[in-house]
């Protein structure tokens, strides 16, 4: 990758902007496979913009930073930095715009408040501790955000954090304007899990997983069997199959098993699996791939895995097996960074403090629906050897990090770096070798919560952490 597209690039990348092209990597000549959804209000969110009620805390003669500050003066300088990032908030309804002096404002704003997904309190001014602590008492989740000589209340921040059950509070101490936009996601992740609606085609019984999510989140989790399904793929017209196919044979560097029949079946299951989100109301779908689709009195005429990588580059979600923890974690990735999630069977290589994550179901626009299309070869499904599988090669050189949200109050995580991404017959077909940061034995010995784990490029820990203080879900670092 260019030197250019740094860490700092990767990690401010607009959820719902341009994406990638203007910051240093180009498209790589397949720009017109796989078109994010017009659909989307942001990556992984249809149904509504993420409510916030923007405040700015400061009092006339506040003595920090200056006793004759201007606070309209400064809150303009604001409103300026927020037309001119106007694309970082697309998604965004910033319903309250307030400057705010004392808890009774607060209290006067607690209607409106209450329709809010969380609160932006900006530090303009000294004196603001009680409005601070009267926000911290809404039972919203808040992102503080201060530059520098705003005043001295972020002393006490820590304190509040560090209290037995703390507050869904969380702050950004910054000279860097454009670090607000890092503090709108944990806020976006959590609208996101909220509105959104998961389609499980499965055949076998549910559990009360589904339920405990959609008490902790407000996530709705709806189990299908296969007969709506295929329903829908007899109603693609042979000509959108084979236009879509003819899309995905082109922009291949090879086709190598799959005949194209089976590819053109394969594209036909991918259109039925848009549609089908359509008809549902709902921005993720998972299928019983080992278990369900192979029901005696009826089948999925294909097999689900490009269908899956195509949602994913659209900015929906395709979720292997019906793995609905995987699934809960793609949402949170789409909500952080807009990017999807790469579900792996992991393997360990302690020669080299790596572990390689490989999944058949690669998805070709891993850094976002805006983003490039990474080269990928369509082959079949190794452990099958039938079907059609992208096997995407994805970048060199480039930061990872894997995570999974075990239940609704655990979530785990590493970091690395990928370093190959290995193109040999064995495992499955989409891999990559992430050198850890740590020790990769360490990392295996404290491995639990089964095989699966979702990855998204970049180094996403700070997002993690905020989303996870404000979620009231535990982080572990699995490398810890």
């Amino acid at each position: 990758m260019s030197a250019a597209f740094n860490r700092r690039n990767f990690l401010e990348l607009s959820v719902v902007g341009a994406g990638l092209c203007g910051v240093g990597f180009g498209r790589l000549g397949y720009a017109d496979l796989i078109p994010p959804s017009p659909k989307l209000i942001s990556p992984g969110c249809r149904r509504s913009k993420v409510k916030i009620a923007r405040l700015y805390l400061g009092t006339p003669g506040g003595h920090w930073p200056n006793p004759r500050l201007d606070l309209q003066a400064e809150k303009a300088s604001y409103d300026r930095f927020f037309q001119e990032q106007a694309a970082e908030f697309a998604d965004v309804d910033f319903f309250v715009d307030e400057l705010v002096s004392s808890a009774d404002q607060v209290q006067s704003l607690s209607e409106k408040l209450s329709q809010a997904d969380g609160i932006l309190a900006i530090h303009l001014s000294m004196h603001v501790a009680p409005v601070i602590s009267a926000l911290a008492q809404t039972g919203k989740p808040v992102m503080f955000f201060a530059v520098p000589y705003s005043g001295h209340e972020w002393s006490g921040l820590g304190a509040m954090l560090r209290q037995p059950e703390p507050p869904l509070f969380d702050a950004i101490l910054s000279a860097d304007k454009r670090d607000i936009i890092a503090a709108v996601r944990p806020i976006r992740a959590l609208h996101h899990l909220r509105e959104a609606k998961i389609v499980n085609v499965t055949l076998r019984p549910t559990g009360k997983f589904h339920e405990d999510v959609r008490t902790k989140f407000g996530t709705e989790i709806k189990h299908i069997g296969l007969e709506p399904v295929v329903a829908i793929y007899e109603k693609i017209s042979d000509q959108e199959a084979e236009a879509e196919a003819e899309r995905w044979m082109s922009a291949a560097k090879q086709v190598v098993e799959p005949s194209r029949e089976e590819i053109v079946r394969s594209c036909k299951l991918a259109l039925a699996f848009e549609r089908l989100l359509d008809e549902e109301d709902a921005t993720v779908l998972t299928v019983d791939c080992y278990g369900t689709m192979w029901d005696r009195t009826i089948k999925l005429p294909a097999y689900p895995c490009l269908g899956f990588s195509r949602l994913n580059s659209m900015g929906w979600g395709g979720i292997c097996e019906s793995d609905l923890r995987c699934a809960l974690t793609h949402i949170i990735f789409q909500g952080l960074v807009g990017r999807p999630g790469f579900i792996s069977d992991p393997t360990v290589d302690q020669s080299t403090n790596t572990i390689i994550l490989a999944h058949c179901m690669g998805t070709v626009r891993m850094l976002g629906p805006a983003g490039p299309e990474l080269p990928f070869k369509i082959r079949c499904v190794m452990e099958r050897q039938e079907g059609v599988v992208p096997q995407v090669f994805m970048p060199k050189g480039e930061r990872a990090t894997q995570a999974l949200l075990v239940d609704t109050n655990t979530m785990l995580y590493f970091t690395g770096e990928i370093v190959d991404a290995p193109d040999v017959e064995r495992g499955c077909r989409t891999k990559i070798a992430v050198r850890v940061d740590g020790d990769v034995e360490r990392l295996w010995r404290n491995w639990s919560a089964g095989l699966h784990r979702q990855t998204v490029l970049g180094d996403i820990t700070k997002d993690l952490q905020r989303f996870c203080r404000l979620a009231r879900v535990q982080l572990i670092n699995e490398l810890a």
